[in-house]
């Protein structure tokens, strides 16, 4: 299965696993599964940070790399996807990862009820 990590199950799987359902858990673990992060959320969560609304380790990214999931760049493609998604969604952050998740055929991991009107894959978190 390759998946693709919204922002906020990224932060429950590398700081809060407990958090987790446990078959998005058990499906992140799994050494069969491919797991993505996408560019957008990195960007996302270090915004939050910046701004005070969130607290991070400093180290957070070094731990993407020692869980083994592998970086998702955002292409042109994707924004153009996001951009023409119809509105259920006002979260740009959102649409962008619910347009990676589409455009390159990955389940996403969420706990979102908004993604699944998207007709994208969605493995409840």
């Amino acid at each position: 299965m390759r998946l693709l990590l919204d922002s906020h199950v990224l932060l429950w799987a590398l700081l809060e696993p407990g958090k987790l359902a446990g078959p998005a858990a058990t499906e992140i673990a799994s050494p069969a599964n491919v797991v993505f992060v996408s560019t957008a959320s990195v960007w996302e969560l270090e915004i939050k940070r910046a701004s005070g609304k969130l607290v991070l380790p400093d180290d957070w990214l070094e731990a993407l790399d020692e869980a083994g999931f592998i970086d998702l760049p955002i292409k042109r493609h994707h924004g153009m996807t996001a951009a023409r998604l119809p509105w259920h969604h006002r979260d740009p952050f959102d649409r962008l990862l619910i347009a990676q998740a589409m455009s390159e055929g990955l389940q996403f991991v969420t706990a979102d009820r908004f993604a699944a009107a998207y007709g994208v894959p969605v493995l409840q978190a």
